[in-house]
């Protein structure tokens, strides 16, 4: 890992043209002892240094790895007078040769159409999506309100419409009138700076179509792609400024910390796997197939995208003893429109890490039986996957979810069914990650297997650990004790 002090070798590749370089050394994220933007990140062109700062150290590490993408994944040379990637220059030559030609007030469906297309190749297709709907949720707040379709409507409309390759096509009959409302009757970018509109940009932010608070995680992922389209638009002279930093941040939901309603027992857990083998037991094996799918999210604490991209020669299974699963692939549910391959299912290095890395995770003996008993039965998927659907393609989110929930109605009492234990295949890592908490295994070791943060498994856990409210209880009765002894 490269330290500010000592930035990495580039790697030049052949010759670029003029006015470019292959020369690319970027620095990892700084300090800058500043409150307002508190983040550096910065990277040398042919011996010029470029820099940025950030009001976050995610918006930071986002903005390092677009550059790291453009330098080692697509092989980018680097404008020396601009520091960016050639295909950042481009997209700004075109955006300022567009706005040349644009009327006086760039509106808000065309300035977000521009955007999510100079970011679409740099860009995962669960990050289009996301940027899409966060970008979707303050649509509904720039648009005139009367006489407008339905939000539902002008909600699939801009999704819709936001996509590069639909640029041009006519839209799907069901939402014409409210793609024409889009685009027709949306406001211009400039009157976000006005108090009432922005707080109506605030409340779609926060809140679902029904009214009802949105969960804690999707009004961050909103904040964020609103944040960044507004940095863009600063960028671009379309706002004085960003108006969203001088925002109250309002909480809604919790989403942060795990329920610990949710979190099985050994018994339980051990009770759902056996349940998930009785799934359409007279239909293709539907829960036989994937019950050690279940397995390795319950006992080596996988997300169910890397559990889907798992491959046989990612398994250590030795007849005896602990295995090992060496991760490098997600494949993560994205939709058509939001992939590049036009594939549901987008293809990605393990999350919050560098593309080309890895994450070893031993597994104990009992998942290791799962495996080889699994692998026995039913061979390997196309493309040497350990888990396949019937006809060995990628097995689908809601075949893993409507399998789940078949199970539950097998393997819990009815009062349990309704409740929220388990209700989601992911609850089986945080039953996998409470566990070994409470086995007391050190949290650094936890986040290293799992591919979270030592920060996150403190924060979103910290409620799901037994036994430590009595022991503080009992040093508190400890020293209240001393303290009644002294005073006697």
């Amino acid at each position: 890992m490269s330290t500010e002090n000592e930035p990495p070798t580039g790697r030049p590749r052949g010759s670029a043209r003029p006015g470019y370089s292959f020369d690319v050394k970027l620095w990892k994220v700084s300090k800058t002892g500043r409150k307002s933007r508190p983040y550096r990140l910065r990277w040398v062109v042919a011996g010029h240094v470029y820099g940025d700062t950030f009001t976050t150290s995610a918006l930071a590490e986002s903005r390092r790895n677009e550059l790291w993408q453009a330098m080692n994944r697509r092989g980018e040379a680097f404008g020396i007078d601009s520091g960016l990637p050639e295909s950042e220059v481009r997209a700004a030559a075109e955006d300022a040769e567009a706005a040349a030609e644009a009327e006086p007030f760039l509106r808000w469906f065309e300035f977000c159409r521009r955007y999510v297309a100079g970011r679409w190749r740099m860009s995962a297709a669960k990050s289009r999506e996301g940027m899409a709907d966060g970008l979707a949720a303050v649509a509904l707040a720039m648009v005139k309100r009367e006489g407008a379709p339905d939000d539902t409507h002008l909600r699939l409309a801009f999704r819709w419409g936001i996509v590069p390759a639909n640029s041009g096509e006519e839209p799907p009959a069901e939402l014409k009138a409210a793609y024409e409302w889009l685009t027709t009757e949306d406001r211009p970018v400039a009157d976000l700076v006005d108090a009432g509109v922005f707080e109506d940009v605030l409340y779609r932010l926060s809140y679902r179509l029904d009214g009802t608070p949105a969960a804690g995680e999707t009004h961050k992922r909103r904040r964020r792609a609103l944040n960044t389209a507004l940095e863009h638009a600063v960028a671009t002279k379309e706002l004085p400024e960003n108006p969203l930093q001088g925002a109250y941040k309002k909480r809604v939901g919790s989403g942060a910390v795990v329920d610990r309603r949710v979190l099985v027992n050994a018994v339980q857990g051990r009770q759902l796997l056996t349940a998930v083998s009785y799934v359409g037991s007279w239909d293709r094996n539907r829960g036989r197939r994937l019950a050690a799918f279940y397995a390795v999210l319950y006992y080596a604490g996988l997300r169910p995208a890397e559990a889907v991209g798992l491959r046989l020669s990612d398994c250590h299974l030795p007849d005896a003893g602990w295995g090992t699963l060496t991760l490098r692939e997600t494949r993560p549910v994205s939709g058509k429109q939001w992939t590049d391959s036009g594939e549901r299912h987008d293809r990605r290095g393990l999350k919050a890490r560098e593309a080309d890395t890895d994450r070893p995770v031993p597994i104990p003996p009992v998942l290791v039986a799962i495996l080889r008993a699994h692998l026995k039965e039913f061979g390997t998927a196309k493309e040497r996957r350990v888990f396949g659907n019937e006809r060995g393609g990628v097995v689908g989110s809601s075949t893993y979810w409507r399998v789940w929930e078949e199970a539950r109605l097998f393997a819990l009492p009815p009062d349990r069914v309704a409740s929220p234990l388990a209700g989601r295949p992911y609850d089986l890592r945080h039953a996998c990650i409470t566990r070994w908490l409470n086995a007391g295994v050190p949290i650094a070791e936890i986040a290293r297997r799992v591919g979270n943060s030592p920060e996150v498994i403190h924060r979103r856990y910290h409620g799901c650990i037994d036994g430590h409210e009595e022991a503080a209880n009992a040093k508190i009765t400890k020293a209240l004790e001393e303290e009644g002894d002294t005073a006697a």
